[in-house]
């Protein structure tokens, strides 16, 4: 290839010049290509050299460890409890209501069931009813209203909802790593019981709030004994905080 001498001078200073872009002009004296260090540059071409491409840099995902505030407790299950204030005859209602059944050999009350919201109601003879299987403490009361509403066309208009109370909410959540069982329970065996023999799960009775935990050695945890929401999500985030001490390496 026979390149002009002005052509020649651009060429040698390339290499000696430490400029972020370097353009290569076309001249009618030049060739289409020309060729820098085994690389066949055309002309306009650009070439980069502050670092790796856009594309490159998008690619590299920066780690971020997980923070107490980015999981949530999901609630499972909601328990509450109601009085109707009569007594009640539960074979008559067995035989009256749908999606009821009664039992008294193998458990003293009768077991009914709606859809919507889904749950299972027990209801004894004095009146006593447990309502288990809500999401929410809203649709645990919406729940009980419906049950006592069934109650009340089945011949016990004098049937009232009285002293509903929230006696249990359970809830679940996954810490995202492993967890080292057997140093917990060590470190904190005044509030742990650890039997793998027994149970895969070390059972954590937290004082305040008044909540206990089911800790497995996958991070994933259950929470139990809690009366109201916050106090969900208050035992979480104290044992959060605790479990990070234990994380396995």
């Amino acid at each position: 290839m026979i390149c002009s001498k002005e052509e020649k001078n651009s060429t040698q200073g390339i290499s000696q010049q430490s400029i972020d872009d370097i353009i290569l002009r076309k001249t009618n004296n030049t060739s289409n290509n020309v060729f820098f260090q085994g690389k066949n540059l055309h002309a306009f071409d650009v070439i980069r050299t502050r670092g790796p491409s856009t594309e490159a840099q998008s690619s590299v995902v920066p780690f971020r460890a997980v923070r107490a505030n980015e999981i949530t407790p999901n609630i499972q299950n909601v328990v509450s409890t109601v009085s109707l204030g009569i007594q009640l005859d539960l074979k008559r209602i067995a035989l009256k209501a749908r999606n009821a059944e009664y039992n008294p050999r193998r458990f003293a009350a009768v077991i009914m069931r709606i859809r919507d919201p889904k749950t299972t109601a027990l209801i004894f003879s004095s009146g006593k009813m447990v309502v288990t299987g809500a999401k929410s403490e809203d649709s645990a009361r919406v729940a009980c209203k419906k049950y006592a509403r069934i109650i009340q066309r089945l011949g016990y208009g004098h049937a009232k909802f009285i002293d509903f109370r929230i006696q249990n909410i359970v809830a679940s959540c996954d810490v995202r790593f492993p967890i080292r069982l057997e140093s917990l329970a060590h470190a904190h065996n005044q509030f742990c019981s650890y039997e793998p023999e027994l149970f895969p799960g070390l059972i954590y009775r937290m004082i305040t709030p008044k909540v206990v935990l089911l800790i497995f050695v996958s991070g994933k945890l259950v929470l139990t004994g809690a009366k109201q929401r916050n106090d969900i999500f208050q035992a979480f985030s104290n044992i959060y905080s605790v479990l990070c001490l234990y994380k396995k390496t």
